[in-house]
C-alpha cells in the first residue's frame, strides 16, 4: 500500500506514519507530563516545525540548480522535496535545547520523543521492507492504438511509470518535467499510464499541450493504481531493471524531486539529465 485513504483524501503512507508517530509522541509526553504539571505539546510542535524547515532547506540546497531558474518553487512544498536525516537531527537538537531551558519538560519530552521515534522507526522500516519487495504487477494495458501491452515486457532497464489523468491539475503541471526527463535519459524507460480515460481524450490532451511523449498507455479500469495500492493521482513509480519497486512519489514532481527519486534506480555511472 502506497497511500492511506481517509475519505476523499489520500495521504502517502510514509507521511501517514510520521503523523501517527507524532501523535504517539504527543500522547506519551502528555500522559507523563500531566503527573508532573508540564505539557510537552508546544515543544513537540516546535520540533516538528523546525525539522520540516531544515529538511526542506537541505533539499533545496542539494538541488538548488533545479530551483535556480524558478525560485518561487522553493516554497512550493507540493513536490515533496525534503531530506529526512537533516530534519531529524534538527528536530532532536531543538528538543534538547527546549529541555535544557525548561527543566520540568525534560522527562515527559524525552519519553515522548523516544517512544515516537521508536514507533516511527519500526513502522517505517516495515513499510520500506514491504514496498521494496513489490514487483511490477503482472497486468496487461493498451497502447494508444489499442494494442495490448504486458507490463512485464517493459522490464530490462530502469523504469519510471507515471499514473495520470487529464482532469488532474498536478498531473498536467508535472508532465513537461517528465517529458523533458524522458527525452534526456534514453537509458531510463519512462511510461505514462492514463487512468480511466479513453484514447481520443488522451490524444486530444497531448496535442493541445504540445507534448511529445513515448510509451503512452491506457488503463481504462485503473487496475494498475489498485494493484500498487495507490488511488491518488499523480503517482510515479520507480522500478529497477529487474522490475522491483525502489521508490514512489505521490503528488506533483518538480525537477528537483524527480532527480532525487531517479537516484534510486540509476546505475553508479549513469548521469541523470532533466533537460534535453
Amino acid at each position: 500500500m502506497l497511500s492511506f485513504n481517509l475519505g476523499p483524501l489520500a495521504i502517502p503512507m510514509d507521511l501517514a506514519l510520521l503523523y501517527a508517530a507524532f501523535f504517539i509522541a504527543w500522547l506519551s509526553g502528555w500522559l507523563i507530563g500531566r503527573k508532573r504539571g508540564s505539557n510537552p505539546e508546544a515543544a513537540l510542535f516546535n520540533m516538528l516545525l523546525i525539522g520540516a524547515l531544515v529538511a526542506r532547506a537541505a533539499f533545496v540546497l542539494q538541488y538548488f540548480e533545479q530551483y535556480s531558474s524558478n525560485l518561487w518553487q522553493i516554497i512550493d512544498i507540493r513536490d515533496g522535496g525534503f531530506l529526512l536525516l537533516p530534519g531529524v537531527i534538527a528536530a532532536v537538537l531543538a528538543g534538547i535545547y527546549k529541555a535544557w531551558r525548561q527543566a520540568p519538560l525534560r522527562v515527559p519530552l524525552a519519553i515522548g520523543v523516544c517512544i515516537g521515534l521508536i514507533a516511527w522507526g519500526i513502522s517505517f522500516s516495515v513499510l520500506n521492507a514491504l514496498q521494496s519487495s513489490q514487483k511490477l504487477p503482472d497486468l496487461a494495458v493498451r497502447d494508444i492504438a489499442g494494442e495490448p501491452v504486458l507490463l512485464q515486457d517493459l522490464i530490462g532497464k530502469p523504469l519510471v511509470i507515471n499514473l495520470w489523468a487529464t482532469w488532474c491539475p498536478p498531473c498536467r503541471r508535472e508532465m513537461p518535467v517528465l517529458a523533458a526527463a524522458q527525452a534526456a535519459n534514453p537509458d531510463i524507460r519512462f511510461v505514462f499510464v492514463n487512468q480511466g480515460e479513453g484514447q481520443l481524450l488522451v490524444e486530444k490532451f497531448l496535442a493541445q499541450q504540445q507534448l511529445s511523449l513515448d510509451n503512452n498507455l491506457l488503463d481504462s479500469g485503473g487496475r494498475l493504481g489498485q494493484a500498487v495500492g495507490s488511488l491518488s493521482l499523480p503517482t510515479t513509480l520507480f522500478y529497477s531493471a529487474d522490475g522491483m519497486l525502489k521508490n514512489n512519489h505521490l503528488g506533483e514532481l518538480s525537477q528537483a524531486s524527480l532527480k532525487h527519486a531517479l537516484r534510486h534506480i540509476s546505475t553508479d555511472n549513469q548521469h541523470i539529465n532533466l533537460e534535453e
